[in-house]
């Protein structure tokens, strides 16, 4: 019997977003392939450090050892490397003892459409045009931030329940309200979602991510669900309801919320202890990035 994905939570993760690439990275864009492919093949018996995705990545895999569990979870590196560059990325796998198995190595050429070969419910990477790829394939996926001094990457520390969090419009839901506030302004947006408000505001890119995410927290009782969530918005009222009544639609379980009108979402974000953060701007993932593990999520192209 081939192996089933498919009622699997299925992560795709590049190896720059596991793991720390910084020095590797700034040779391949200073000095070119050649030499960033000779200084991986010296250096593959080094371990690498953890990267921004690290935690998160153990903590999802760590939700299979609970007996009910055994197998939901799914993390597959998929990258742009060649096999024949990537053995200290499956060293360092093994040396932290992650239940990593199966990789997608592209040789350089896009892994977009791959993903739905893998079943993949989100796509996380450092690179643009990767993302950018699977949004426009209508994937979840992310742009983490890996350009911060000292990040918020503290690997030793057990997460016990983890903690995602999502901006609203243009993540949850599509930017088809954001584009009424963009062209017209806040009396607009906030009229067109009070005339909506029975509306249920349609799936953003994000959306089957939750929902997948919610049905892992209704196997569990309440003081035991292993994944927590929270909506950090810029919306206020009266532009909440429309929100709560989609959520309630689509009968999602969201744990917190909030609606916070402009105030800084970062401070929130660090309350809120999350372990990732998903935003399609990045004045608030470049933010947040200093206080907690964050990811861009880049708008679809048409």
């Amino acid at each position: 019997m081939p192996y089933d994905l498919a009622k699997r939570l299925v992560i795709g993760v590049s190896s720059r977003a596991l793991f720390d690439l910084t020095i590797e990275n700034d040779i391949f864009e200073r000095q070119g392939m050649q030499a960033y492919s000779d200084y991986t093949i010296s250096h593959e018996n080094e371990i690498l450090k953890p990267g921004p995705g690290f935690s998160l990545i153990k903590a999802l895999l760590d939700i299979n050892k609970l007996k009910s569990q055994d197998g939901r979870v799914e993390v597959i590196i998929m990258s742009r490397n060649s096999a024949d560059n990537s053995l200290r990325v499956f060293k360092s796998i093994e040396h932290y003892g992650l239940d990593i198995t199966r990789a997608v190595l592209s040789s350089g050429a896009s892994l977009a459409k791959y993903l739905g070969a893998f079943k993949t419910d989100l796509f996380l990477s450092a690179y643009d045009d990767d993302v950018q790829s699977a949004i426009n394939s209508g994937f979840a996926a992310g742009i983490i931030c890996t350009d911060v001094a000292n990040g918020p990457y503290n690997s030793d520390e057990e997460i016990k329940q983890i903690r995602i969090a999502f901006d609203g419009d243009a993540v949850l839901f599509t930017d088809e309200s954001e584009k009424i506030f963009q062209a017209e302004g806040l009396k607009a947006f906030e009229e067109n979602e009070r005339n909506n408000a029975d509306k249920p505001l349609p799936q953003g890119p994000f959306a089957k991510f939750l929902k997948t995410i919610s049905d892992i927290q209704k196997e569990f009782p309440p003081d035991e669900v292993p994944i927590r969530t929270a909506l950090v918005t810029a919306r206020s009222a009266p532009a909440h309801e429309r929100v709560i009544r989609t959520l309630r639609a689509w009968n999602v379980r969201i744990d917190e919320s909030f609606f916070l009108g402009g105030v800084s979402k970062r401070d929130v974000l660090q309350a809120f202890g999350a372990n990732i953060f998903f935003d399609d701007q990045a004045v608030h993932t470049m933010s947040a990035s200093e206080v907690v593990p964050s990811a861009r999520v880049p708008y679809k192209e048409n």
